[in-house]
């Protein structure tokens, strides 16, 4: 039995911490939305943060958008609740809520 798309999601982002849904690799992100993301989770000291480069896969492309209904990449998720994407991270990182909430997690990463 395949999975679909949306359980494949719900599996990524429930089955790690932290899980960044990017345009692009870590090491090479293929665009500026989704280099910022991370580097604000590394400025957090998540150094590995699970990343899933939605150009690789189309269908994860389209259905990450519908999983949380928002319709831009990159897309944050920590502990299966979605964050959200770079203007939040940006601005809870800004505000310090980024680091409290990504801050019980930095052992397990």
């Amino acid at each position: 039995m395949t999975m679909n798309t949306q359980d494949k999601i719900k599996q990524q982002v429930t089955g790690n911490p932290v899980v960044l849904y990017m345009k692009g690799t870590p090491q090479m992100p293929q665009c500026g939305f989704s280099a910022m993301a991370i580097q604000v989770l590394q400025a957090c000291g998540v150094a590995n943060p699970v990343t899933v480069n939605v150009l690789a896969d189309p269908e994860i492309r389209e259905g990450i958008k519908q999983y949380a209904n928002w319709p831009t990449i990159p897309q944050l998720y920590v502990n299966g609740e979605f964050v959200g994407g770079s203007d939040i991270l940006k601005e809870m990182y800004q505000s310090g809520e980024l680091q409290k909430l990504l801050e019980g997690l930095r052992q397990q990463t």
